[in-house]
């Protein structure tokens, strides 16, 4: 269909109608979130245990997957990356640190 005009509801970029294009979603994964430089790390205590929670870290989606795969094997617990953040389970604010500042990350300590 070399010819096709573009209907009202499709998208410029795949020539797919609003209901069945994933651009959106593709592109949004891949932006990376524009932050003031630093990374946070926060102690939260969930339903009465430690959780220690990475956020603002400038990556897209695929890069926080695999940084949480590095930070859990780091500090031999589980966790997951969920909604732009890494949750790890325990207390790991140092070694978190740490491992962030090694990589060249500027990191601050935020809540308690």
């Amino acid at each position: 269909m070399a010819g096709r005009f573009p209907l009202v509801g499709d998208c410029p970029r795949c020539q797919k109608s609003q209901a069945k294009c994933r651009c959106a979603a593709a592109i949004a994964a891949a932006v990376r979130p524009a932050g003031d430089g630093f990374v946070r790390v926060r102690r939260e205590v969930r339903n009465g245990k430690p959780l220690t929670v990475v956020f603002d870290l400038p990556c897209n989606a695929a890069e926080l997957v695999a940084m949480a795969a590095k930070l859990k094997a780091r500090c031999g617990t589980g966790g997951t990356a969920k909604d732009g953040a890494i949750e790890l389970q325990g207390e790991h604010r140092d070694r978190v640190v740490a491992w962030l500042e090694a990589a060249g990350h500027k990191v601050k300590l935020a809540g308690g």
